[in-house]
């Protein structure tokens, strides 16, 4: 995994910093690439099967596909619906797992039960200790280019679905990690934190939006904002998370200097392939 670039950015009259850890790879990058770079770089010779679960769109599903693909398992994902639209026009990150390979259940079912010898299981959206492995990595080139640029005032921020990339972050960064909640309320989020670590003093701080989401739903707020990033950074960002993350920064910025975060792109944009013909539909943009 090579160290991801950091580019600097101006929006909306603030100077920001972005790790471009969407540029990892073509196939493999984003935070999903880091929290399974332990099963990529580690021996798992027993091993001949992976399952997860999640939702049918998942950037999750899409870069278990590809691990599985490089490691040559076979990778049997769980989802408990789909869409007739989407099962009769596969697209985005669905058309893209089923090309590497993957074979979908549309079944309700505790992964767990499945375990047996030669199968591995990883939880939704990667939240496992394991993921530590590869977002130390991720740390490690924060801590050493807000060293040597001396950025000690700096914040690392980034939304969060289940957590598990802030709460590493956190765990191994110099500097302070400020997260927000998209998928469930922020009661939702701390919970997820103490599934994996118990000490509060590794959680980041979780900053309060001005209204809430509901995961996946189409807001025009979202969409706006995910257009006026593209035309003023010339950038692409993913169309679930990063517009709420920049407009919790900006319903934070009295409190927050906005000139000293360092944003955390983590890709994903596969999946914007499926969410922008929804929002064009609905606001006819």
């Amino acid at each position: 995994m090579i160290n991801s670039p950091i580019q600097k950015i101006s929006f909306n009259n603030f100077n920001f910093l972005i790790k471009r850890d969407d540029l990892l790879d073509k196939d493999f990058s984003g935070n999903k690439a880091r929290k399974l770079y332990y099963f990529l770089k580690n021996d798992f010779s027993k091993i001949n099967t992976l399952i997860s679960h999640g939702s049918n769109q998942s950037n999750s599903m899409y870069s278990l596909s590809v691990l599985c693909k490089i490691k040559k398992w076979k990778f049997i994902y769980y989802t408990t619906h789909i869409p007739k639209y989407l099962e009769d026009n596969p697209n985005g990150n669905y058309k893209y797992s089923l090309e590497n390979n993957m074979q979908i259940i549309y079944e309700d079912i505790d992964i767990n039960t499945l375990k047996e010898e030669g199968i591995l299981i990883v939880k939704e959206g990667g939240a496992i200790s394991e993921a530590s492995f590869g977002i130390k990595l991720l740390a490690n080139e924060i801590n050493e280019y807000i060293k040597i640029n001396n950025l000690v005032d700096s914040k690392i921020f980034l939304p969060s679905g289940t957590g598990t990339t802030s709460l590493f972050l956190q765990k191994y960064c110099d500097v302070e990690v400020l997260t927000c909640s998209c998928v469930g309320d922020d009661k939702y989020l701390k919970k997820q934190f103490l599934q994996l670590e118990s000490n509060e003093n590794y959680h980041p701080t979780i900053l309060k939006k001005e209204k809430k989401f509901h995961f996946g739903k189409l807001y025009k707020s979202n969409y706006e904002m995910y257009l006026e990033l593209k035309k003023q950074t010339n950038i692409e960002f993913d169309l679930l998370y990063d517009p709420i993350g920049f407009q919790t920064l900006f319903y934070n910025k009295n409190s927050i200097n906005l000139n000293n975060v360092i944003y955390i792109h983590q890709g994903g944009i596969l999946g914007n392939q499926s969410m922008l013909p929804r929002y064009e539909r609905k606001y006819n943009f």
